[in-house]
């Protein structure tokens, strides 16, 4: 296989959910065999616990659950806070606070990435640029980097909102530096900064993505400006394709799988990108601005087709290689917005079957085909949100800007 998605995808249990978007960011959980049928009572849920506003999706290892949030201050200044829960009980194992004055930042309830747990440590970026690292059992301050004031990093409209991507020894930022470094890599051990790559005027929001496409690994970086395909450990750009988005909305993490990258914007709509036998030489394949216009959604993949929540007509299936659209599912996933959200992982990638927490807080068990949209069921487990969940044994955990819950997953009878 071409892609990263599918040669690194069983590399952890379904008991691990150390990063944003699952436990190898990229949308896919090998988890345990869900009922297709909801519980005449609905989901269990475990428990409930206190947590302040934020968009900061959720990340589970070890026993433990992890997320930001935004506290209010009794002193009336602003902080960011990334608070560990008992995975069991919900109960609170350790905070960390620091401060963090958003003055005139959009969205600005609360922080935006996941964080991010590896050999022990979490690793934090706060909307601010505050870089961080905890032990990941008790809390204990590891090390911290002011990246704006230290690296001048260029704070976007919407702030920092990439979760940290592990590499190796290393923990990349996409945080815009100036003149030079849209990617920042910094030693897990020390936050010491090891190397820079890629030039943009300020940060997009999504985590680079680490791709193989013909014999040599490269990052691709999605600014605000252009798409990127950079070496590691710095130096030149190996391609650059101009897609300069409106207000610099580069949100969606793109994809890679069968030689084929796939960006999408709100404003600007997808690119399709493919690579010749050099590593310099990358081009369109496609494009539709009109019809393919994610926001936040991450696309899926299975069997030759893309999934991508447009922000006109819903949920929508299309070819990879044509861009040939095959069905939308007129808004029935989530409701129709300015925004349109839904944080959406496979479940069981061979039979179709995903999981989605939608805008209003509903969880929906549904199955993705190339012949349309079908669900087994919803349950409502949070209020509104934005946050990613977190999926972790048997259990979903969500949040809204009041509470964190965890709630069962129905499990189908083995027989």
């Amino acid at each position: 296989m071409s892609s990263l998605f599918f040669t690194v995808a069983h590399t952890f249990t379904y008991g691990d959910w150390p990063r944003w978007r699952g436990p190898n960011g990229d949308g896919l959980w090998s988890g345990p065999n869900i009922s297709r049928e909801l519980p005449a009572t609905g989901l269990t849920q475990v428990w409930k616990a206190k947590v302040f506003p934020g968009y900061s999706g959720i990340t589970a290892k070890d026993g433990l659950v992890y997320l930001m949030d935004r506290p209010v201050s009794d002193r009336g200044k602003g902080v960011e806070r990334i608070v560990c829960l008992d995975a069991k009980t919900g109960l609170q194992v350790w905070s960390f606070s620091y401060p963090a004055e958003y003055q005139d930042m959009g969205y600005g309830k609360g922080p935006r990435s996941s964080v991010t747990i590896m050999d022990g440590r979490v690793f934090s970026l706060g909307a601010t640029g505050v870089a961080l690292s905890l032990d990941a059992r008790t809390g204990k301050k590891l090390w911290m980097r002011d990246l704006v004031s230290e690296e001048n990093a260029t704070i976007p409209i919407w702030g920092f909102s990439s979760s940290p991507e592990p590499l190796g020894n290393e923990i990349l930022f996409h945080v815009g530096c100036q003149p030079y470094g849209s990617i920042l890599a910094l030693s897990q051990a020390s936050g010491e900064t090891k190397w820079k790559v890629g030039k943009d005027d300020k940060a997009g929001y999504a985590p680079p993505l680490l791709i193989n496409p013909s014999g040599e690994q490269q990052l691709v970086c999605w600014g605000p400006n252009q798409v990127m395909g950079l070496p590691i450990g710095g130096g030149k750009a190996f391609w650059e394709i101009p897609y300069k988005v409106k207000y610099g909305v580069s949100i969606t993490k793109p994809i890679f799988v069968d030689g084929v990258l796939l960006v999408s914007g709100y404003w600007h709509g997808t690119r399709a990108i493919v690579f010749g036998e050099n590593k310099t030489d990358a081009k369109i394949l496609w494009s539709d601005e009109e019809s393919l216009r994610g926001l936040m959604s991450q696309a899926l993949y299975r069997d030759g087709i893309c999934f991508l929540l447009d922000r006109s007509s819903g949920l929508t299936a299309f070819e990879l290689r044509t861009g040939n659209i095959l069905w939308h599912d007129d808004h029935q996933l989530t409701p129709a917005d300015r925004n349109p959200h839904a944080s959406i992982v496979w479940s069981d990638h061979g039979a179709g079957d995903a999981l989605a927490l939608n805008a209003d807080g509903e969880l929906v068990f549904i199955n993705l085909g190339e012949n349309g949209y079908s669900e087994y069921w919803r349950d409502q487990v949070v209020g509104k949100t934005w946050a990613h969940p977190a999926y972790y044994m048997n259990s979903v955990f969500s949040r809204d800007d009041d509470s964190v819950v965890c709630h069962e997953l129905p499990l189908a009878r083995e027989f």
